[in-house]
């Protein structure tokens, strides 16, 4: 025989050689051995044969070891019945145990029932009676109750099921999630025990400590750093509502940014704040809205009043002093009888008050009224008085396009029903009135007069008599001695092109809508 020919008998043989080892390998890792038993018997279940283990029982396959008091071992089966203290260690991240054990070494996996107890090292802790744990794909499910347990959080649910590789939990039926700050119920939700991220996949209710409440849609919230990256939320507490889009909450900072048709309700102020984006302050209580913002308020003639500007800012306090609604830049007003611009804005809701600031007009029933100063009292949800300090003026438009006007120092105006029905004027009174035929409406002439105080009366929003105190000055000019420069008093400005309308105030569509 040659040298070569027997190098080619020798290579087949190591080849040969390895195959088996391999082989035997393979099936020695799908085999469960049984290591140790104080006990050792034979018995048999109908054509299976079984051995009986009785006292320190301990199994192993590939890494997986198994404890018990005692088990029916079926060789041929390839398979355990493991009674008493059981207790499988998987390497040495996963410790189980329970009351009861069948495991298939076949397709490595344990069913564990009675006082099932899962862990993973320095990651979470499952509690539950019913417990399959599939080694391949590393899952473990649970049933008829459960209860996963880490640093941070107890979640408890129906069912659902844990893999060990991602560290993902995903609960089913019933959830609940209690921590020291919230407890939260679900139908679905999923959990990072290394990450500590909830998933809210179903919608969720969330019960803060404050007893304050929340429902979302869908989202995530860090338990450890506390924040919150949520969708289509509900949000409520004593005095707010607030709903939106999407929601970037910071617990840890007591920080919450709303965006996306935002909608939030002062339940005592009976209004509703709306806009495309908010922030909101918790440890200054404040909340800003923004982006397209307004603000409808029902009064109590079953009107709406709207109000939008740039920016709406709600500033909340235990000191019913400190609380405020403030409106900055480009302030708009509508009411059906009632129109208004100004700068800025400040409602306090202690006397019930709103201010007016920078270049404020506002109309009522075909009247415009300016001053320096203006503010108004709201009394039953519906507008009192109104307040013009400093240059305060009125004026009117006829059926024939000429202007009524009323100036002095300081004006009162006082409402009936909503309705405009007395202003008095106080200090350096003046007034010019075109008078018109009652038949045809024909301009018959202008009266002027000038004297420290006025009284104005009106009826259904037009003046119904004037009366004068302290030594008025009064004089009737014809129409043929009438001058242009004579038709205004100093100080004029007709503004009615400024006057907003609904659909400057109202963008969007809103809840409250009584048109």
């Amino acid at each position: 025989m040659n040298v070569s020919r027997i190098l080619k008998i020798i290579q087949k043989l190591f080849v040969v050689s390895i195959l088996v080892v391999l082989v035997t390998n393979v099936h020695a890792q799908k085999r469960v051995r049984l290591k140790d038993a104080d006990v050792l018997r034979s018995g048999q279940k109908g054509n299976q044969k079984y051995q009986r283990l009785i006292g320190n029982v301990i199994f192993t396959q590939n890494e997986t070891t198994i404890y018990c008091d005692s088990a029916h071992f079926y060789r041929k089966e390839n398979s355990v019945e493991a009674f008493g203290k059981v207790k499988i260690l998987e390497g040495d991240s996963i410790t189980i145990t329970g009351s009861r054990l069948f495991y298939n070494g076949d397709n490595k996996t344990a069913q564990l029932r009675r006082n099932v107890v899962f862990t993973k090292l320095k990651t979470a802790t499952l509690y539950t009676n019913y417990l399959d744990y599939a080694r391949i794909p590393n899952r473990a499910n649970y049933y008829n109750g459960g209860r996963l347990v880490d640093s941070i959080n107890v979640l408890t649910s129906k069912k659902g099921y844990y893999n060990v590789n991602t560290n993902i939990a995903s609960f089913k039926d019933d959830v609940k999630v209690t921590n020291p700050d919230y407890t939260m119920y679900a139908d679905s939700m999923r959990y990072n025990s290394r990450t500590k991220d909830i998933y809210f996949i179903s919608e969720t209710t969330v019960i803060n400590e404050d007893s304050s409440r929340a429902v979302y849609q869908s989202g995530t919230y860090n338990t450890m750093t506390r924040v919150s990256d949520l969708y289509e939320g509900v949000g409520e507490n004593e005095d707010y509502t607030i709903k939106g889009e999407e929601y970037d909450l910071d617990a840890t900072r007591n920080i919450a940014k709303v965006r996306g048709n935002v909608v939030m309700t002062s339940k005592k102020e009976n209004l509703i704040i709306y806009g495309q984006a908010s922030d909101y302050f918790r440890d200054e209580g404040i909340t800003k809205v923004y982006n397209n913002a307004f603000v409808a308020k029902v009064t109590e003639d079953n009107d709406t009043l709207y109000m939008s500007a740039d920016t709406l800012v709600s500033i909340d306090s235990s000191d019913p002093e400190k609380k405020r609604i403030l409106a900055y830049h480009k302030v708009k007003i509508f009411k059906k009888d009632l129109q208004g611009i100004a700068d800025s804005l400040e409602y306090r809701a202690a006397d019930s008050m709103i201010y007016f600031y920078k270049d404020p007009v506002l109309w009522t029933e075909g009247n415009q009224l300016t001053a320096d100063s203006l503010s108004m009292l709201i009394e039953h949800n519906t507008i009192s008085k109104m307040y013009l300090l400093d240059n305060a003026f009125v004026i009117s438009q006829d059926t024939v396009k000429n202007f009524n006007q009323i100036k002095g120092r300081e004006m009162t105006a006082e409402f009936s029903a909503g309705n405009i029905s007395r202003v008095l004027v106080e200090g350096n009174g003046e007034s010019l009135f075109f008078a018109l035929d009652e038949e045809d409406q024909a301009f018959m002439g202008m009266n002027k007069i000038i004297c420290s105080n006025i009284t104005i009366r009106f009826r259904e929003g037009k003046v119904s008599n004037l009366s004068f105190y302290v030594k008025p000055e009064a004089a009737f000019v014809p129409p043929h001695e009438l001058k242009k420069e004579d038709k205004t008093l100093k100080g004029f400005q007709w503004l009615g092109d400024q006057k907003p309308t609904r659909d400057d105030v109202v963008k969007t569509k809103i809840e409250v809508d009584p048109y």
